[in-house]
């Protein structure tokens, strides 16, 4: 059986939300990987919290993410057709 890597998956969700996003990602993608294994009994099971907990702050931390980028692309958007940038 495989070890679970929770703390890890955890570590790097934290660091997505707090630092850079792109670790994230990383946290959603390695966690539902993780509990897939843990759920096929080939991972040490007991990292299920600290697995779990970390992919919700990766798919938390890409949303925000996501809203920031659209946000971003909005104000460009309304910056680039208003009267005053003719």
């Amino acid at each position: 059986m495989q070890p679970h890597r929770g703390v890890l998956i955890l570590v790097f969700g934290i660091l997505g939300l707090v630092m850079c996003q792109i670790f994230s990602i990383v946290a959603w993608v390695m966690g539902k990987s993780d509990l897939a294994e843990m759920d096929a009994g080939r991972m040490d099971p007991e990292g299920r919290s600290l697995t779990k907990a970390g992919q919700i702050l990766g798919i938390i931390g890409t949303l925000l993410f996501a809203v920031g980028l659209l946000f971003g692309l909005v104000v460009l958007i309304i910056v680039l057709v208003s009267p005053a940038a003719h």
